[in-house]
């Protein structure tokens, strides 16, 4: 993890604006272990524009999309890459639900 600028490291600390789920956290990883058994530098590249994504999304929750075919859960998705950031946009903090590759089974994995 990088310090930041002096600037940065001096700015009084706030509450989080987004938390990640247990299952999120999880997807997280296994996303940055599946990529980094080939490029290390693509998984850390998906990493990072993943968080930076969440960090939007926590400023803008409405700007992900509705998806009643995959789920009557009240969450958004956001794409990054192949991968769909799953949240909830009434959460404050902003609750990552899920993190998962487009390819798979989202539904079953939202039930």
């Amino acid at each position: 993890m990088k310090s930041g600028s002096g600037a940065e490291r001096d700015a009084p600390r706030t509450m989080a604006d987004y938390v990640y789920s247990p299952e999120a956290r999880r997807d997280l990883l296994e996303i940055w272990e599946y990529i980094a058994f080939r490029n290390l530098d693509a998984a850390d590249r998906v990493e990072q524009e993943i968080e930076k994504a969440v960090k939007l999304l926590a400023s803008n929750p409405k700007l992900g999309h509705v998806r009643s075919d995959l789920t009557t859960k009240p969450v958004r998705f956001w794409t990054v890459y192949s991968y769909l950031i799953i949240y909830d946009p009434a959460s404050e903090p902003l609750a990552v639900v899920r993190i998962l590759s487009g390819y798979r089974d989202i539904a079953t994995h939202l039930k």
